[in-house]
């Protein structure tokens, strides 16, 4: 019954901010098209890129949320398989700890934008620059709340382990990792937040496709509409995949709950 309340709230919500951009657009025209396009011309901009319309990028909606993807998803994982891992064994093992803190905290105030230029020299702007950017974003976030969550073991449940003789590994993967789970899987939903934020900026300033593309190239036409059924689509994506993970970490939860019972 909640989710059915829930659900008409968010459908509601969604109404109501369409009926009001329909006012401010073709019905009081407070703003001028070129300014914010009506959703109508939004709507008709969006059949026309899925519809394989190639103007005013050169391509259409779909091959550039096929290179966003492409690029999104290499550098999250990057990020994932090397960021998880590493949290891990700094917050379980000081000297690997006192070894790589120092630099991490150096380098993790930096915004992965900043590392744009850099990798424009490095790479150019093809597919390896935007993925060394989503992946140092990605990774921080995975460090940072691996790191946090074996931090979180109790340490009565480390002395009553090492009671029964148990070795360091054994603690880590029997009782520190099952504690830092919850913090490890939120650090999976952030990091890829991070990732398709850091991606969108990236082709904003360094591709030659991808959504981020599409809307530079649209705004330098001075194609609202497009510029709009771009954000739409990121937003779109964003959420998909977000409650894509949700799914999927929920019943990594959810299995471990009933092999613990």
């Amino acid at each position: 019954m909640k989710r059915k309340k829930y659900l008409w709230l968010s459908i509601v919500s969604v109404l109501c901010v369409l009926v009001l951009w329909e006012l401010v657009t073709d019905v009081l025209r407070l703003m001028p098209s070129y300014m914010l396009p009506s959703p109508l011309e939004v709507c008709k901009a969006f059949a026309y890129k899925v519809s394989g319309g190639v103007n005013p990028d050169g391509a259409s909606l779909w091959t550039h949320i096929a290179t966003s993807l492409k690029i999104a998803l290499g550098g999250y994982l990057a990020g994932v398989v090397i960021g998880v891992p590493l949290g891990i064994a700094m917050a379980w093992y000081k000297k690997v700890d006192l070894f790589v803190k120092p630099l991490f905290d150096l380098l993790r105030p930096i915004p992965p934008l900043a590392w744009i230029p850099l990798m424009i020299l490095w790479f150019g702007i093809g597919y390896g620059a935007k993925v060394v950017i989503i992946f140092i974003s990605s990774m921080i976030a995975c460090v940072v709340n691996s790191y946090a969550g074996i931090k979180q073991t109790r340490q009565v449940h480390i002395w009553v382990a090492k009671t029964f003789a148990a070795t360091n590994l054994q603690i880590l993967f029997r009782v520190a990792l099952p504690t830092a789970r919850p913090m490890i899987l939120t650090g999976l939903k952030t990091s890829l937040g991070s990732a398709w934020m850091a991606l969108v900026a990236a082709e904003l300033l360094a591709s030659t496709s991808g959504l981020g593309y599409m809307i530079q190239m649209a705004r330098q036409m001075g194609r609202a509409d497009i510029i709009v059924v771009g954000m739409i689509v990121i937003g779109l994506i964003g959420a998909a995949l977000s409650s894509l993970l949700d799914l999927l970490t929920s019943r990594i939860g959810g299995k471990k709950t009933k092999r613990r019972g």
